[in-house]
């Protein structure tokens, strides 16, 4: 009987990626995959780091994993092992910590018989050096790695320290990764990484998001694409033009504002204020007045007076966004803003971040109405219910005819349930 395999992923599609490339080098290796709750011979955690919260998750499913097997062999890899390994290695049972530079030689750490830690320098490392992957549990959406870590040092944020300086994967290579993804049948394409719209800087002079994503148009077969998070400062007159003149990169941008008042995004050591956000978004919704804007919003920065909150809250209602991502502040140690004076307490975090959700559900029950009566291309996912994915990244209920997991199918959208919009096959 081949060993076992569960793989926990915590946080951004970055670790997905790199959760599924592992879980292949694994099955190559001889073992199979089964669930977390079986309690697999081999349990692997692939953490984040972002919050306190997102610790305290990674170490729960650590003592969870031993709890479900006794026996089993615990790894432990991700950005809280990139910054706090000694931490997780005195952690009952963990066997090997690895770094996120040390996800590359996995099989190799995992072939030493005896508990150890190997966690390098993320910050010298100079170039992109991504995992190779050729299929995805998930057979409606596949993810690609174009780009890995942050130079920006926003104030509360530990990830340039986690992942490294901004790295880019050589055009080359994502187009041979799009080409194989695309050839097995995958219809979208995630393109993923830290900083996504800082792609290309260390490369060349003239390659940029934008050069990338006309070679992948010119040169693969994909039948959507879609961009992760971009930073507003790297969203280019250029970029928005292309996502409006192409059928195939999705109306989609999810980008990180975090506060909505000039003195908070000072604080945060953001290079943007609230006038040139506004004029991106007022920009993108000339040329694209459908497309999905999703922000990041943080509550509760270091000082944050009740005013300021208005000012963030009153801000977004004013722009023509599609939902918001919300995140209470985190005080990471080692940061800036973890020394800053004013914290405060985790109920004002809460209530803020509340109210923030608040808002966000009225953009999105805003946003989604525009669409009944519409005729939608759906791509549609797997699990008990059948839904799927639209360009502009609404979630869609489909109902009558053959709608099979991986299929793109036209859908009439009938009606909005909660966070769902609730449609009937056209055509598929």
């Amino acid at each position: 009987m081949s060993p076992t395999v569960a793989i926990a992923t915590l946080g951004c599609k970055t670790n997905q990626f790199e959760s599924a490339a592992l879980e292949e080098q694994l099955h190559a290796a001889g073992y199979t995959t089964v669930q977390f709750e079986s309690g697999a011979d081999l349990m692997v955690v692939n953490t984040c780091t972002v919050t306190a919260a997102t610790d305290a998750q990674s170490r729960n499913l650590i003592r969870r994993a031993r709890r479900l097997n006794p026996a089993c062999r615990v790894v432990v890899t991700g950005c809280y092992a990139q910054i706090n390994p000694q931490e997780l290695a005195a952690l009952p049972g963990v066997s090997v910590v690895l770094g996120n530079g040390e996800k590359n030689a996995f099989l190799a750490h995992l072939r030493v018989d005896r508990p150890h830690v190997a966690v390098s320098d993320i910050r010298a490392v100079g170039t992109a050096q991504p995992l190779e992957i050729s299929t995805f549990a998930d057979r409606s959406r596949a993810f690609v790695q174009i780009q890995n870590g942050c130079d920006a040092f926003c104030s509360y944020c530990i990830i340039p320290y986690a992942r490294g300086a901004s790295r880019s994967v050589p055009a080359d290579d994502v187009v041979r990764q799009v080409r194989t993804l695309t050839a097995k049948g995958y219809p979208e394409i995630v393109l993923t990484g830290i900083h996504i719209g800082g792609y290309g800087v260390d490369l060349t002079a003239d390659m940029t998001l934008v050069e990338l994503l006309k070679r992948l148009l010119d040169e693969t077969d994909a039948r959507r694409i879609r961009l992760g998070s971009i930073e507003p400062t790297e969203i280019s007159t250029a970029l928005i033009d292309l996502v409006a003149d192409s059928a195939v990169i999705c109306p989609h941008f999810h980008i990180p504002l975090q506060s909505g008042d000039d003195n908070i995004l000072r604080r945060m050591n953001r290079h943007y204020d609230t006038g040139r956000f506004r004029a991106l978004i007022t920009s993108i919704r000339e040329r694209l007045p459908d497309a999905a804007i999703g922000l990041d919003v943080i509550s509760g920065f270091p000082g944050e007076t009740a005013a300021e909150h208005r000012n963030t809250l009153e801000f977004i209602e004013t722009l023509a966004v599609s939902h918001l991502h919300v995140f209470p502040f985190s005080r990471r140690p080692g940061t800036p803003a973890a020394q800053l004076p004013a914290q405060l307490s985790g109920a004002v975090k809460k209530e803020r971040a509340a109210q923030l959700r608040e808002l966000g559900d009225r953009s999105w029950q805003r946003y989604a109405a525009r669409f009944v009566g519409a005729q939608l291309e759906v791509v549609v996912e797997g699990g008990t219910l059948r839904k799927g994915l639209s360009r502009n990244y609404l979630s869609v209920s489909v109902a009558g005819g053959d709608a099979s997991v991986g299929r793109a199918v036209i859908v009439r959208i009938d009606g909005v349930d909660g966070e769902l919009l609730r449609g009937t096959l056209v055509d598929s």
